[in-house]
């Protein structure tokens, strides 16, 4: 018999908060973590916006001597995890620790490191360049740095599969504890990608938004006058566990964690299926590992990035996976606040719909003035909706065509 997976604790660093509670509070008043660039001087780029962590204080977190050894967004999961386990109140015994996880991922890394690096070797020597680049810019160094702070000693790695890590982290680790490899894992995923190489390198793909006089009305997911998304950058770790372990400790449960669904399209290396049809089978794998009807689905948490494709695909996956029932759930783009933080949102939005099952509130769409007519579902626009919902996804999608959907259930013993 399978294990049910419960999230017993959640935390996040990200541009509309420095832990759950504010983030929640920002996305259901409508609030935008939109504004210029502050990190680097962007005025040469075509791109100076971007939803930025300001006034981030890593030494809340961590000691001077590991915030020097640590890329900004291994400081971002760091700080996520260690909010997850107070939350918790998970304490790891030597005895157990082999059951424990850690699997907290990362798209890119840490890409300032890299071109601190490659810019330190150019100018000047291949000796300037410091000796903890490597694990300053490794993608599984989130995880690696969370396992050694906790004394997690179970599987520990990171998942790297672009806008879906997060998502599929979370998926992955669900699976080995459903499956007896271990107890409890921490899961998300991390990003710090606002760098002038990163925003750079976005624009030149023709992804972000350029927007850069006023930037009231951007990203707008499924507007028609949306013209791409708005880089984010933080991050968010759930506990998920094994829900006689958690029993066992009496930690109050959040919700269930009961599908995941993974596919890849096979179609484009960062174009999303015409179709959906990549998009709609991951939903559909969700529903089936959930056991869910599509008539059972109370809210969806969509990636909707505010691209001119992915809005257009991400609709008809959702009428391609649920047929009619897709006329009736309310679905919201939160990145429309804050940001697309990479691999990092959808571990964010996965903690979003727990906030939405535990408060029956839909955060909104904002932004969505002029809907574009190939989006014609209920996306949840401008204002928060009060709705009571039992069962919800995440919808994560990513470059490379990858697909990530979670069902998550609120939780009834």
């Amino acid at each position: 018999m399978e294990r049910r997976v419960v999230i017993t604790g959640m935390g996040t660093i990200n541009p509309l908060g420095f832990d759950v509670m504010e983030t929640w509070e920002a996305l259901k008043s409508g609030t935008s973590g939109v504004g210029r660039i502050t990190l680097f001087d962007s005025s040469d780029l075509l791109v100076n916006i971007a939803c930025e962590v300001k006034e981030f204080d890593p030494a809340l977190y961590m000691d001077p001597r590991k915030t020097r050894r640590r890329d900004r967004f291994e400081q971002f999961a760091s700080a996520a995890a260690s909010q997850a386990m107070q939350n918790s109140g998970l304490e790891i015994q030597p005895e157990g620790a082999d059951r424990v996880g850690v699997i907290i991922s990362s798209a890119v890394g840490g890409l300032n490191t890299l071109q601190t690096g490659m810019q330190a070797m150019v100018d000047d020597s291949p000796r300037r360049i410091s000796p903890f680049t490597i694990p300053m810019f490794m993608a599984n160094g989130a995880s690696g740095v969370v396992a050694i702070e906790i004394g997690a000693k179970g599987p520990s790695f990171s998942v790297a599969s672009a806008c879906a890590s997060g998502a599929d982290a979370i998926g992955i680790a669900a699976t080995l504890i459903r499956t007896g490899v271990m107890d409890v894992c921490l899961t998300g995923a991390a990003e710090a990608s606002i760098t002038r190489f990163g925003v750079a390198s976005f624009d030149r793909l023709g992804a972000l938004s350029r927007q850069n006089e006023d930037f009231s009305q951007t990203p707008a997911p499924f507007d028609t006058n949306r013209d791409g998304l708005v880089i984010g950058e933080g991050a968010a770790v759930v506990i998920l566990e094994d829900l006689d372990h958690a029993r066992n400790r009496g930690v109050e449960i959040l919700a269930e964690l009961v599908g995941y669904g993974s596919t890849t399209d096979a179609f484009h290396i960062t174009a999303p299926s015409e179709t959906g049809a990549g998009g709609a089978s991951a939903i559909e794998k969700a529903l089936t590992t959930a056991a869910v009807n599509p008539d059972e689905i109370d809210y969806i948490n969509a990636h909707g990035t505010g691209t001119k494709l992915n809005d257009i695909s991400e609709t008809k996956a959702i009428k391609a996976a649920l047929g009619e029932a897709a006329y009736r759930v309310p679905i919201s783009s939160t990145k429309s606040m804050t940001g697309h933080m990479m691999g990092a949102t959808g571990a964010l939005e996965a903690i979003i719909c727990v906030m939405a099952i535990r408060d029956g509130i839909l955060p909104p769409t904002t932004h969505l003035n002029n809907p574009d007519p190939q989006c014609d579902l209920d996306y949840v626009p401008n204002h928060a909706r009060e709705v009571e919902v039992e069962v919800a996804l995440s919808n994560a999608f990513g470059f490379g065509g990858h697909n990530a959907v979670l069902a998550l259930r609120r939780f009834t013993g």
